[in-house]
This record gives structure tokens, C-alpha cells and sequence, in this order.
């Protein structure tokens, strides 16, 4: 029987410019769904663990047509709630070269945003689940969508599984000082959490010394600092991060860090030429959440993490299409991107 991983939180519609154009430039948009925990169910159903998303839908036809591109990939949809007005939506200019990309969200009053204390039945979602993943977009959506986090988190508790959160900082969702206070009142629930460069700061004032994101300077000393920094203020059991280098929006470098209250853990770093960066985060989620369930050391746990991850940004839309042979494949070394015949 496989494991059991519950995730909860907003799936939108995602309308992208084709072709790298400009929002001023695009007569039409494609159609993807995505959002932070669908993205890692889907990931996780994928590597063949039993894997549920949680979230509140409008009872109508685009409700019916995201339910359904979830379930095509395995997730269990069955703990869905339906009703509320609308599908939160996002677009998305992809960025190429030194031009950045820019996303614009159209999520104001979606289902999940007005779901309220009643649509899930937590004790029976949590019935025979190991973990329990949200991120900190969940909790910005709405104050109700936080209380929903909150109550999901005890309950996860309550059931004795594991709880981790990628923060997940969204400045066009909230701000600093409303963040620092929301997830500052979940983090006691939480034993794993994830960041990047920039969340601990943003979120909790916890900034990496000898660190400049822009330049793409990361010092990897300043991020073990804010590990530890993390865990005495928090008591988690592990603080996963990764670290982007940006050297333009088309090439990034990428690698991880886990701390596991004794030891540090750096992954190896790889150089991608990306070709779609939405999702990376959820998919090194993923990977991590994987890893730790199956019993990977702490080694190969980061690996295999960075591993997906960096597989994911060569994949259209938001979701990390591979199997766990893959993600072991570039483990071993073998990123060479010759075709498999």
C-alpha cells in the first residue's frame, strides 16, 4: 500500500503569452492549471505515492475541467468542496534573457479564498495519511483560508502526521508584517519547513549574511546561519532551502541546502537553461517530502530534491512531469540530455 500525503491549498487557471510575448503583444493565452500544493500532489502521485488535494472549486464547468486535470494524474480529488464563485486565475509573461517574467493574479473572492470552517472534514481527510503539506500562499489568499490552514494543522497533528510548509513569501498577497504574524502563529505545527533566498527574510527578518539575490552572489555559510537561526526560533526537525542563482531569467544556477538540526547538507549545483521556472520550488517540495517518507539519508534526500527540481524548469506549465528513475538517472550524473532510444 502506498503512502499517504494530504496537500491543501488554491489551483488556478494559468493564461500564458505564447512564445515569450509580452501581455501588450498576445492575441490569445494557453490554458494550464497550477498553484503551490496541487503542484506537489501531482508530483508526488507521480513518484507513486497516494496523493490528495485539498481545495474548494465552484460547482460549474471550469470547476469540473480543473477537478479533472488533477485527477488525470493520479491525485485523489474526493475531499474537493465545491460551491463559491469563481477559479482564481494568473497570468503569466515568461521572461527570456535579462527581461524578467511577470505574473498578474485575477484570485480576488475564488472558492478556496471564501471557504470557511466546515467545508472539509479534516479528521476523515487525515484518516490514514503520513503527511501534511500547505505553503504560505495558502494562509495570504484570505483571513478565512488561514484559519482553514490553521485548523488543518491541528488536525494533522491530532492525527499524529507530519506537517511541512514552503514559505512561500508573495508580496502582491500580503505584506511582511502580516506574513511574520499569520505564519508565525502555524510554525508550531510545522516540523519541516522550506525556503529560498529570500522567505526566511521577508517572512521573519532572518537574512543570510554575504548575500546579494540580485548580483546572484549566495553565500552558503550565511544559509546555514539562518538553518539554525530557523530551528532555535521554531523547533523544526529539518529546514530545507534552495538556492537560485540568477544569472539572467533564461539561466539560472541551482542546488539546496538541509539541515537536520546536526548536520548540513549541500546538494551538487547544476546550471539550467530554463525553459519554464513556474513550479521549481513545488517540485523541490516534492522531492524532499518524497525522500524523507521513503527514508533517503540526508544526502540523498537534498539530492534528489535539487535533482527534480532541476528537471522541472525544462517542463512547460506548472507541474514536474518525471519519474523517480529520472530524478535517479541525473543523481548518478547523467544530465547530458541525450535522447533515451
Amino acid at each position: 500500500m502506498s503512502k499517504k500525503v494530504v496537500t491543501f491549498g488554491e489551483i488556478m487557471m494559468r493564461l500564458q503569452t505564447p512564445d515569450y510575448q509580452r501581455f501588450v503583444q498576445a492575441k490569445s493565452f494557453d490554458v494550464v492549471y497550477g498553484g503551490g500544493e496541487a503542484n506537489v500532489a501531482i508530483s508526488l502521485a507521480n513518484f507513486g505515492l497516494d496523493a490528495v488535494f485539498v481545495t474548494k472549486l465552484p460547482k460549474n464547468l471550469i470547476g469540473d475541467a480543473c477537478r479533472n486535470e488533477i485527477r488525470k494524474y493520479g491525485v485523489d480529488t474526493q475531499y474537493i468542496a465545491r460551491g463559491g464563485e469563481r477559479l482564481g486565475i494568473y497570468f503569466v509573461e515568461k521572461g527570456a534573457s535579462q527581461r524578467a517574467s511577470n505574473v498578474i493574479y485575477d484570485r480576488a473572492n475564488s472558492s478556496i479564498a471564501t471557504a470557511k470552517s466546515g467545508d472539509f472534514d479534516w479528521k476523515k481527510i487525515f484518516e490514514g495519511a503520513e503527511w501534511f503539506h500547505f505553503t504560505g500562499i495558502t494562509p495570504a489568499i484570505s483571513d478565512s483560508a488561514a484559519e482553514l490552514c490553521l485548523e488543518a494543522c491541528k488536525a494533522a497533528k491530532e492525527a499524529g502526521v507530519t506537517v511541512s510548509c514552503d514559505l512561500n513569501f508573495r508580496k502582491k498577497l500580503w505584506t511582511s508584517e502580516k506574513a511574520n504574524r499569520v505564519m508565525s502563529g502555524l510554525m508550531p505545527y510545522v516540523d519541516v519547513v522550506i525556503a529560498n533566498e529570500e522567505d526566511a527574510e521577508t517572512v521573519f527578518g532572518i537574512k543570510a549574511k554575504e548575500t546579494d539575490i540580485t548580483s546572484g552572489h549566495l553565500s552558503d555559510e550565511g544559509y546555514k546561519d539562518v538553518c539554525k537561526q530557523l530551528v532555535e526560533k521554531f523547533g523544526f526537525k529539518k529546514v530545507a532551502i534552495t538556492l537560485r542563482e540568477s544569472l539572467s531569467a533564461s539561466v539560472n544556477n541551482w542546488s539546496g541546502l538541509l539541515y537536520d538540526g546536526q548536520g548540513f547538507y549541500k546538494s551538487k549545483k547544476y546550471n539550467i537553461t530554463i525553459v519554464d521556472r513556474v513550479g521549481g520550488g513545488d517540485s523541490f517540495g516534492a522531492g524532499l517530502i518524497y525522500s524523507l517518507m521513503n527514508g533517503f539519508s540526508m544526502q540523498d534526500t537534498i539530492e534528489f530534491a535539487v535533482a527534480a527540481s532541476c528537471l522541472k524548469h525544462t517542463i512547460e506549465g506548472d507541474v514536474n512531469l518525471v519519474s523517480v528513475d529520472e530524478v535517479k538517472n541525473l543523481m548518478k550524473g547523467d544530465g547530458s540530455g541525450r535522447v533515451q532510444r
